[in-house]
């Protein structure tokens, strides 16, 4: 027997009315992929690089709903935003698993063909960085040709990050948070500070007391481990499909992939660790 769907309700007839398809632009979406070459892989390739960055996108969202929660004293409420973050970049990890089936001879057939784009240059991956810390002012450069991303990148800069808005919720619960983090230049990246060290160590070695600054450290420990095996995924998928090559951006590839993994986003949280 034919099961028919409309016999239990479902609506079947559209003309006129929001479909599935409508309300997600389906047809948009669908249409926004346009190969430059004719080889087999390019379209995985593009694939992976656009629903990347709608994931980061969701992360932007996810971030900035976050910091406004934290600087609001209302920590509790953020937990459940930063595990989201942590998950979204566990969906990102796992796009490199499906790049990594291109071989390198599967890439040579259209790496000319991206000219000098490289996601080097991907402007949502700058602010998720500036967001959460790692600022690094050279990294405007590449979006001089466009202002408006520039006066987002600026206006972010302008921003306290993550783990600004996170001390400075530490601080008003009574925690010492040094003055002079408070106070910092937020367009500066984040340097360690001995002072904040101690006071995750007052965190870390009375949980009980101190439970709500004891979450958020590890919420942010959380999200700060999938951040790093995203970045270390990034560069085995990098170096299996072109060794040390330049990237086409121009940067050196692997290698600049390499001085990546030594960025730490809250080191003090990483190094409490060793001292208690």
């Amino acid at each position: 027997m034919t099961y028919d769907p409309a016999a239990d309700g479902a609506q079947m007839s559209f003309d006129g009315r929001m479909s599935y398809g409508d309300y997600l632009r389906i047809d948009t979406i669908l249409g926004a992929q346009s190969p430059l070459s004719s080889a087999h892989d390019e379209l995985l390739f593009i694939i992976q690089h656009q629903t990347s960055e709608l994931w980061m996108k969701l992360a932007l969202h996810e971030l900035d709903a976050a910091r406004q929660m934290i600087a609001a004293s209302r920590a509790r409420e953020a937990f459940k935003i930063l595990a989201r973050i942590a998950r979204i970049f566990e969906q990102l990890n796992n796009a490199w698993d499906v790049l990594r089936t291109m071989t390198p001879s599967d890439y040579s057939t259209f790496r000319d063909d991206l000219g000098q784009s490289s996601g080097f240059q991907s402007w949502q991956y700058r602010l998720i960085e500036y967001a959460v810390g790692n600022r690094n002012l050279a990294m405007l450069r590449p979006h001089a040709h466009r202002p408006d991303i520039l006066a987002k990148l600026e206006a972010e800069l302008a921003r306290p990050t993550l783990y600004d808005e996170a001390l400075r919720h530490v601080a008003r619960t009574g925690l010492p948070v040094p003055g002079a983090v408070l106070t910092r230049d937020l367009r500066q990246p984040w340097a360690f500070d001995a002072g904040v060290l101690a006071v995750w160590q007052q965190v870390y070695r009375d949980p009980a007391q101190h439970w709500e600054a004891y979450e958020l450290a590890e919420k942010l420990v959380d999200f700060e481990d999938f951040f790093r095996r995203w970045r270390f995924n990034h560069l085995t998928t990098v170096t299996r499909v072109i060794g040390m090559k330049r990237g086409t951006g121009g940067t050196s590839g692997g290698s600049y992939l390499k001085r990546m993994l030594e960025v730490e986003l809250f080191p003090e949280l990483w190094q409490v660790r060793t001292t208690l």
